[in-house]
């Protein structure tokens, strides 16, 4: 109906419900339905095929380990949602880490596997079986046809695992072969494979408060062309629980820089703006942990300068 200016429009009941209802309905959504779109998930390419990766990835270590639990598992699998409802691609998993492996295939199986999956699994010893048993065991938890990525884990025997998962690669069974190692521990070993063999990806340790990695390790990888996960990213879970029981605030200097609203923000911006990083795996048991890591792999990232200031602000605490 037109109106002149200055015409009061009488509503009839009906009418001012809905449109009382309606803008209620507004104001109790989330922000971020009322704003734009948000900005989508960084990726980075994997060098040597250019496939890309969300720099947000999902680690499994402790918190998957959940048996059998019904409750457990629904929760773990609402976890796994949230991760590719986010724009999630690459989970890491071991069968070091327990029921790990069932617990991603139950998950899958609950949800459907998503286009964006980047399955990434390991092997060891003693697991049992030899690297190739040990890949058929997993793809059968996963309940997957065949894995992105598979790694030597902690560098146990492997010699003959990463023989025999190249010679995998090459038969088409997996994609990208790969190390791993954490906790600081095996660094020159470590070095020395990663000059001496073909490998897709290597994986460890890196945050804000563990940097031995920059020294060597990383400068490493972008010379020879290899992927890098960064594992424990929170330390732990240490370094951000910490920062949550002393109260400290994000400082505001971070977030006029970087757009920095929380300390997932903080911690994993940090370590997904250094040039070789491809991808971080923080782990969690909560949904709402995993939006907010997930955050952390969208907007601006820290500058070369911003960065240090952001491990001269952690090391003055």
């Amino acid at each position: 109906m037109k109106t002149s200016p200055g015409t009061h429009v009488k509503l009839t009941r009906r009418q001012a419900l809905q449109f009382f209802g309606g803008a209620l309905a507004a104001l109790t959504l989330p922000t971020g339905r009322l704003l734009a779109d948000p900005a989508p998930m960084l990726t980075k390419p994997i060098p040597g095929t250019g496939q890309q990766l969300p720099v947000i990835g999902m680690g499994t270590w402790r918190t998957f380990n959940v048996g059998s639990d019904p409750k457990l598992l629904a929760a773990r699998t609402e976890v796994v949602r949230e991760f590719f409802r986010l724009g999630g691609g690459l989970v890491d998993s071991s069968p070091m880490y327990g029921s790990a492996p069932d617990v991603m295939g139950y998950a899958l199986e609950q949800l459907g596997r998503p286009d964006s999956l980047f399955a990434a699994e390991k092997v060891w010893s003693p697991a049992g079986g030899s690297a190739r048993e040990q890949v058929a065991t997993l793809e059968s938890q996963w309940g997957i046809p065949g894995f992105d990525l598979v790694q030597v884990h902690n560098l146990t025997d492997w010699r003959d695992h990463l023989a025999a998962l190249q010679e995998m690669k090459t038969q088409g069974r997996i994609r990208y072969v790969g190390i791993t190692t954490s906790h600081g521990r095996r660094h020159r070993e470590f070095e020395r494979i990663m000059t001496e063999e073909d490998l897709d990806f290597v994986q460890f340790t890196y945050n804000i408060a563990y940097r031995e990695a920059e020294q060597r390790l990383l400068p490493l990888a972008r010379e020879r062309g290899i992927a890098v996960i960064a594992n424990r990213p929170y330390g732990g879970g240490r370094l951000i629980k910490g920062l949550q029981r002393r109260g400290e605030a994000v400082p505001s200097w971070a977030r006029e820089a970087f757009d920095c609203r929380t300390w997932a923000d903080f911690l994993l911006k940090f370590i997904v703006s250094h040039p070789a990083i491809t991808c971080a795996i923080p782990a969690t048991t909560r949904v709402e942990h995993m939006t907010e890591n997930m955050q952390a792999g969208r907007g601006p990232m820290p500058s070369a300068a911003t960065r240090q200031r952001m491990v001269s602000f952690i090391e003055s605490l």
